[in-house]
């Protein structure tokens, strides 16, 4: 397997672990490079975890301090009763108050992750500086979700005799193709866990049976800080429509990006157009006025 040097100087970057307390539940974090530059707060999707920003957070710390978070009931972090979206945010909120930021930290967030930095930006809109939301469908459910409601996966603890039976299991939700085998099988590998009968997922596998929905369009409007969107080229979890209706439920003023040749699991189709782009975001943010949203001439009264 052709392994690019970039991915593997990215995994052996130091970092730092380390844990919040919400509530008497360990939230566990991930940290790498100076503390006192501007933060970046890394959120990974439904039933994923911080490894899959572990190839990717090193990439960003020549100008940030990088944070990743395993959410309640995903990776090391410990399990609920019971989850939402909301529930997730607090999430967030428990690490940020934590984690001794130099200025007000901005987020990122892959699918699920997307969603649940939106509800934090939107509960706490003086903490963030910004969010960047990649392939989140605001208007559907997302996949991972969906599938574990509604679908059977994610739905019981299969146990594997071997590692390599475990990661030989793993596949995407929703399915999709995925050239870079060195990244998915790094995934898969920082997917599992050995427990006393043998190889295990990480995650809660009550995850979306002890799930609430909640709607999240009305989290839009509520969102003061600056927010931008990424979605893959040939995504089916955000299609043009959807990011349509995004775009105009954010007053116009959140610009969209689409990275090419990428599906909805963008961050390991292209991650290095991935960093790319966000790059550009967080450079234009760093020298630039938010532009206020306006009303057309044809909507005023």
């Amino acid at each position: 397997m052709n392994v690019p040097k970039w991915f593997e100087t990215s995994l052996s970057m130091a970092y730092t672990d380390a844990y919040a307390d919400l509530e008497g539940r360990r939230i566990h974090y991930r940290c790498w490079g100076d503390s006192h530059l501007p933060g970046i707060v890394l959120v990974h999707g439904g039933v994923a975890h911080l490894g899959w920003w572990q190839f990717l957070a090193p990439l960003l710390t020549h100008h940030y301090y990088v944070v990743a978070i395993d959410l309640s009931g995903h990776g090391e972090s410990d399990w609920r009763d019971h989850y939402s979206v909301s529930r997730f945010a607090e999430d967030i909120h428990a690490v940020c108050h934590t984690v001794p930021f130099a200025a007000r930290p901005i987020l990122v967030g892959h699918s699920m992750g997307g969603l649940v930095s939106l509800a934090a930006a939107a509960r706490w809109q003086d903490m963030f500086g910004g969010a960047v939301i990649v392939d989140s469908p605001v208007r559907q459910q997302d996949p991972e979700s969906r599938e574990g409601q509604y679908g059977k996966s994610f739905r019981s603890a299969k146990v594997y005799a071997t590692p390599e039976e475990a990661m030989s299991r793993f596949r995407l939700v929703p399915e999709q193709p995925c050239d870079n085998k060195y990244i998915m099988q790094h995934i898969a590998r920082t997917s599992i866990k050995q427990t006393d009968a043998g190889w295990t997922w990480k995650f809660d596998p009550n995850l979306f049976v002890n799930y609430t929905r909640e709607p999240l369009a009305e989290c839009l409007p509520k969102v003061k800080c600056r927010i931008a969107m990424m979605r893959g080229e040939f995504s089916t979890v955000v299609p043009p429509e959807t990011s349509k209706f995004m775009y105009q439920a954010l007053n116009r003023v959140a610009p969209l990006i689409e990275i090419p040749q990428a599906h909805h699991h963008l961050i390991l189709d292209q991650p290095l157009a991935f960093i790319a782009a966000l790059r550009a975001i967080l450079a234009d943010w760093e020298h630039s006025d938010p532009r206020q949203a306006t009303v057309p001439r044809h909507q005023k009264g």
